[in-house]
């Protein structure tokens, strides 16, 4: 009965996943091809202030913006304005790298950083703790013979010290 039950499960969050796909992918194919302002704002970089144009006030901000206005009007596509951007300003324009050939490097090698450093990490705790549990510990000192009179002396003065 229980399996039944998993089975339509995972049945349904098949079809919710399917659902998000086919209601989401027109609003991001609406985006390419009709951008808005305020959405390539984010995208694009100050050359001046090294913001993004949402953040920036100076005047080349201005102009970049009102170029960005000109192509949206004129119908051109989010990707047609990157490459005019680019174009004109160099890759250096965009809020983040482009996805393909060598800048892509860009986008994997934090991600390839922070797994390696966390494998190393881990392995290096592992071996930490391997070698501490290898390692022989000292056995405790023990009373070979008599003690000194006079540190046994001290010693009971200590103790009736302790005791009263």
């Amino acid at each position: 009965m229980d399996a039944g039950r998993g089975g339509r499960g995972v049945r349904g969050r098949v079809a919710i996943a399917a659902l998000l796909v086919l209601v989401l992918a027109p609003v991001a194919r609406a985006s390419e091809a009709h951008p808005t302002l305020a959405e390539m704002e984010t995208r694009v970089m100050c050359p001046v202030c090294k913001t993004t144009l949402d953040q920036s006030d100076s005047s080349v901000a201005t102009q970049i913006e009102a170029f960005i206005a000109r192509r949206i009007r004129a119908g051109d596509t989010r990707s047609e304005i990157d490459r005019r951007l680019v174009a004109n300003f160099g890759p250096a324009i965009l809020a983040s790298p482009p996805r393909h050939g060598f800048d892509l490097l860009a986008w994997w090698l934090p991600i390839v950083g922070v797994v390696g450093g966390a494998l190393v990490l881990g392995a290096a705790a592992w071996h930490w703790t391997r070698v501490r549990d290898r390692e022989p510990r000292p056995a405790p000192a023990l009373a070979s013979g008599p003690l000194d009179p006079e540190l046994e002396r001290r010693l009971d003065e200590e103790l009736r010290r302790f005791d009263a």
